[in-house]
């Protein structure tokens, strides 16, 4: 089995892409890649600085959505094995009221993280508020929230793949 086989996180990618990713991996220089394009992590280190960070993008890129009750950091997400993030919706009956939550959920290992990865992974969340599957209006939306999502999303993946093959870098 090839390294370019081997790169779980750039599987719908060309494969002209996963063969320079698989170079930067044999020549050890995918970590001075990302370091270069993404030197420091950011400083939303609790759950109330992302509870924050999160309500801003939405109160800026979509108002009329319902509110959300939570966003935390999980240690039960691991983005190595899952996902990224999660979006939960829970309704529940309180009487005659119907009581709805939205929650949040990124993965721990992005405490530590550039803050476009952060970014990134807030603004998909945020877009299965509007949209539940990934189609067509939830990527536009996903754009309209991070205009870079897609590179964002690429170098998150290049990232995950740093940890998987060597180790975190922040």
């Amino acid at each position: 089995m090839t390294l370019t086989t081997q790169l779980k996180y750039l599987t719908g990618y060309p494969p002209q892409i996963r063969d320079q990713v698989s170079s930067l991996i044999e020549q050890k220089k995918l970590k001075a890649y990302l370091l270069a394009r993404y030197p420091e992590c950011h400083h939303l280190t609790t759950d109330k600085s992302l509870y924050q960070y999160t309500q801003q993008l939405k109160s800026q890129f979509i108002k009329k959505s319902s509110p959300l009750s939570k966003v935390i950091y999980d240690d039960k997400i691991h983005a190595v094995n899952h996902a990224l993030g999660t979006h939960s919706f829970v309704s529940r009956v309180q009487g005659n009221k119907l009581k709805a939550k939205n929650e949040i959920r990124i993965a721990r290992m992005f405490k530590q993280a550039p803050i476009e990865f952060l970014s990134m992974i807030v603004a998909h969340e945020l877009a299965h508020i509007k949209e539940k599957e990934h189609n067509k209006a939830f990527y536009k939306l996903c754009q309209h929230i991070e205009p870079n999502y897609f590179q964002l999303e690429l170098d998150c993946r290049l990232y995950l793949t740093q940890v998987e093959f060597f180790s975190e870098i922040y």
